[in-house]
């Protein structure tokens, strides 16, 4: 009997508890009402790590960065921004009068010219709110279907060249994301082109909608690509000023730390702003002082390949590629993956390598220590931007030189090289002997003789080795494959012309010396590893070249150019030929960077590279003459 009027009590309790809160949910508490006010709303993939409010300490952190950063240039004058404004006010004018002349054209009816739209938009770091004085303009034309991409670089372009305000104007039809870049006022613009299968476009058009991509070709979905990632970016922090103020802060850190360049295998523009979003969603109610010290602190301590993702992923069926290490192999290998919140979502990080990773992660380690100082006062922003001297970070370097007879072949032949100096570095990273290669994304004029030349620097890591033995180490097939695929791409590509030539040279970390503001090279005849031009045997042979494919050039993700910090060291002497050095019995390093300081001697000597075997072709034959005169080791 006890247990059946226990029964019944707890039956009478459940039922008014159930009214209580019938109650309750039609009529809440005041109590009620101000929780629910304090709970934040939820982003990211994951619970944040603190809800922790700002302090007065820690808004005066803030106040000093910013600051910090107004010697640097990193914000824009109102009345340059509203410059910027009038321009793009102007270009929207441009691009609506020429719709309404294209589909007078194409004979639509009067009711639907008036009404058919067309817009411009922005993405990058403009539309971020973190573009930095002088920096260009990254826009979209997003245009109705009647519009032809045809029409984009024929009649517009035409159109565009009859302003006065339109200086520098050049199209780019056959680029993985096809541009028109040109210079509007004096404001750089790179103008993409996307046609959506639409009558009209709508003055509210939000481009976040997964729906549009329905029926559209693969160039109009990649230039909306850009678009699409920096608002789902910018709708997925929990505030937009604190995220500016934070990214701003990253962005200037990372250029000064030559580590900003995604086209050589560190990060850009986009790839920087999800990382600082990431840590926006982990600590929604902390400043910007917070933030940057939270930045190195989730990042120095990330396990990579852990993919950093900002909103779960999403399928639209619409058959689209997408990054997923379970349906592709290819994406399993990718080391440092952050992957763009908007579908079709992507790895905007794919050109990290092994070398560049570990430099990143060494500086979030060391940014993390630098901040930790500041937030115990013990030291002050600057220190944070304080540029490292590359030149004295490594006991050996490898120089690149790209050279060309005039400014406008020269201007491509740097870009098609540049493009692919990652794949050197992948090189040199599968060498046995090489534990890590860092390319310094700053590029140097070149000495200017007949030709218009361009240099960048590669700092090296070898192993240390057990043994007291001299080792010879081999970078001749290193160094080929990586120029053949560069002469395969501009042959293949119709751009190569006579004396275009790619040059290398070993350089030691007693050759330079501070005092100037660009990088000189003294005795280029006496130093260079590759001095031989394969011009006129190239032009011989192009049987068995193959197109290359260049999508790392998406401009449709990062388009930031990164930031020129003049370097005060040079090149004071050309290269010794010293007798090799015995190293000694020594334990491999405890990482790849704090053993720069302490690495074997290297010697090296004038070279031309052996061609791959193709039996009969030209460009085995002289080489193989050339050869016979040189070989190119390092002897440590």
């Amino acid at each position: 009997m006890f247990w059946f009027v226990k029964l019944v009590a707890n039956l009478h309790i459940k039922s008014r508890r159930r009214r209580r809160s019938l109650m309750e949910d039609r009529f809440p508490t005041a109590n009620q009402v101000s929780l629910g006010r304090e709970t934040p709303k939820h982003y990211g993939i994951t619970s944040p790590i603190s809800l922790v409010q700002a302090k007065e300490a820690d808004l005066v952190l803030t106040h000093r960065l910013t600051e910090a950063l107004k010697p640097y240039g990193v914000f824009e004058e109102e009345l340059e921004l509203q410059r910027r404004i009038h321009v793009l006010g102007k270009l929207n004018t441009l691009v609506k009068e020429w719709i309404r002349d294209v589909s007078e054209t194409k004979n639509l009816p009067a009711s639907v010219i008036e009404s058919v739209g067309g817009k411009i938009f922005t993405f990058g770091s403009y539309r971020l709110g973190v573009h930095t004085k002088g920096a260009d303009i990254d826009a979209l034309f997003v245009a109705p279907r009647h519009v032809e991409r045809t029409d984009f670089f024929s009649s517009f372009l035409d159109k565009l060249k009859e302003q006065e305000e339109v200086k520098d104007l050049r199209a780019v039809e056959e680029a993985f994301v096809p541009v028109i870049k040109l210079s509007f006022d004096s404001i750089e613009i790179d103008i993409l082109f996307a046609r959506l299968a639409l009558q009209t476009i709508p003055k509210n058009l939000d481009l976040r909608d997964d729906g549009l991509l329905k029926n559209l070709d693969i160039r109009c979905i990649r230039s909306l690509n850009g678009c699409r990632v920096t608002d789902e970016i910018l709708h997925l922090v929990p505030n937009i000023e604190n995220f500016r103020l934070t990214l701003r802060t990253i962005k200037l850190w990372a250029k000064r730390h030559n580590i900003y360049s995604n086209i050589l295998g560190f990060l850009g523009g986009v790839s920087w702003a999800m990382l600082v979003a990431r840590t926006c969603q982990l600590y929604p109610n902390a400043v910007a002082s917070t933030l940057v010290h939270k930045f190195f602190l989730v990042f120095s301590k990330w396990e990579w390949p852990n993919p950093v993702l900002l909103k779960q992923p999403e399928d639209c069926n619409l058959n689209l590629p997408v990054w997923d290490p379970r349906v592709t192999p290819s994406d399993r290998y990718h080391l440092m993956p952050i992957i763009t919140p908007a579908y079709p979502q992507q790895n905007s990080t794919y050109n990290v390598s092994v070398s560049t990773r570990a430099v990143m992660v060494d500086e979030f380690k060391q940014g993390l220590s630098i901040t930790d100082e500041i937030l115990q006062n013990k030291a002050e922003w600057s220190k944070l931007f304080e540029a490292p001297n590359f030149f004295q970070k490594y006991k050996h370097y490898i120089v690149l030189l790209a050279s060309a007879p005039t400014e406008k072949q020269h201007l491509e032949w740097v870009g098609l090289v540049e493009s692919k100096i990652r794949i050197l570095v992948g090189n040199l990273e599968k060498n046995e002997f090489i534990t890590l290669a860092h390319v310094n994304p700053q590029s140097f004029p070149g000495p200017r003789e007949k030709e218009v030349s361009t240099m960048w620097v590669i700092g090296v890591i070898f192993k240390k080795m057990e043994t007291s033995e001299n080792l010879n180490v081999d970078l001749t097939i290193d160094i080929q494959s990586f120029t053949d695929t560069v002469y395969r791409q501009a042959i293949s590509s119709k751009m190569f012309e006579a004396d275009m030539k790619i040059q290398a040279m070993h350089v030691k970390k007693r050759q330079l010396h501070h005092g100037t503001d660009t990088l000189s090279l003294i005795s280029l005849t006496a130093c260079f590893l590759l001095p031989v031009s394969f011009c006129s045997v190239l032009q011989h042979s192009t049987e068995g070249l193959r197109q290359m494919n260049d999508s790392s050039l998406d401009l449709s993700l990062d388009s930031d150019n990164s930031m020129s910090v003049p370097s005060p060291t040079a090149l004071s002497a050309a290269v010794p030929t010293s007798t090799p050095v015995k190293s000694g019995p020594l334990g491999p390093p405890p990482s790849p960077i704090a053993a720069a300081a302490s690495q074997p001697e290297i010697q090296a000597s004038t070279m031309s590279p052996p061609a791959v075997k193709r039996p009969g072709s030209p460009m085995q034959e002289e080489r193989k003459r050339l050869k016979s005169d040189s070989e190119v080791f390092y002897s440590i």
